[in-house]
């Protein structure tokens, strides 16, 4: 059984075949599914879905891209809901910032005040958080500290292989690796998976986005974490049966909720 930690079934390209979709995941093993909640405006549609389907939770947060969305009552509502497990996905991204120097310095304050207003609010409702970092790992993993999300751990979705992140394994904190591992031009995550404690990897897809190999280009979906594992498995000379086994332990860990459901079936 495999436990697909970030999966944005919100997303409009599984509007016309989620029942599918699911059904493909389940046959190929996957016993749970997150949705990371990364824009405020698809919260009820995540919420909808996992309500329907018992395999499925949510989670309530705002991306950095989203930060102007930022509106901390809304998204108390929705984590008020048992359905809704964590908080996030939050964090930092300097990937995109303004061109212009003062423009970006705002945006990196602004990104760094919602930041520490999530992982407080994750304290605040007693709830794991759900990380996005792309090229601020200093900042990001001083904010987690400075702020003590030691106190409810989370995952560092998409983890990039930035080794000064893995220090945050002794604050609670777990590391989802996605179909970027299967790249054929990838290196550094590789390399640095075997030096992540094996009690701390748990398996994402990012679906739609960052289809494993052999289906790079093509919509990503929860059924494909198998390849995922399989990858895991070569690269940590471990098992399939080992991968799956490890990763959906740890993943019930942090998310005690999936710990209800056995062999796809709700108990």
């Amino acid at each position: 059984m495999i436990i697909d930690t970030h999966c944005h079934l919100d997303d409009s390209r599984f509007e016309n075949d989620l029942g599918e979709v699911i059904d493909r995941a389940k046959s190929k093993g996957i016993l749970g599914i997150l949705i990371p909640g990364a824009d405020p405006d698809s919260l009820r549609r995540a919420r909808e879905i996992s309500h329907e389907f018992p395999e499925v939770y949510y989670a309530a947060g705002v991306h950095p891209y989203d930060i102007h969305k930022y509106d901390e009552k809304t998204l108390l509502e929705y984590l008020e809901d048992p359905r809704c497990i964590a908080v996030g996905e939050c964090g930092l991204d300097y990937y995109r910032l303004p061109e212009e120097e003062q423009e970006a310095k705002e945006n990196i304050a602004m990104q760094k005040r919602i930041f520490a207003a999530q992982i407080e609010l994750a304290k605040r409702v007693k709830k794991p958080l759900v990380v996005h970092i792309r090229d601020a790992s200093g900042d990001a993993m001083e904010l987690l500290l400075e702020y003590g999300a030691k106190e409810v751990g989370g995952v560092l979705h998409c983890y990039n292989a930035d080794e000064r992140l893995l220090k945050l394994a002794d604050s609670g904190f777990y590391y989802g690796i996605g179909g970027v591992l299967t790249f054929k031009n990838a290196k550094k995550l590789p390399r640095v998976l075997p030096k992540i404690p094996k009690d701390r990897i748990v398996v994402e897809t990012d679906a739609p986005y960052l289809a494993p190999h052999p289906f790079r280009g093509k919509r990503n979906e929860p059924g494909y974490t198998v390849h995922i594992v399989e990858k895991i498995a070569d690269t940590l000379s471990m098992s399939y049966d080992e991968v799956a086994a490890l990763t959906t332990q740890n993943a019930k860990r942090l998310f005690k909720e999936f710990s209800t459901l056995e062999d796809g079936i709700l108990i």
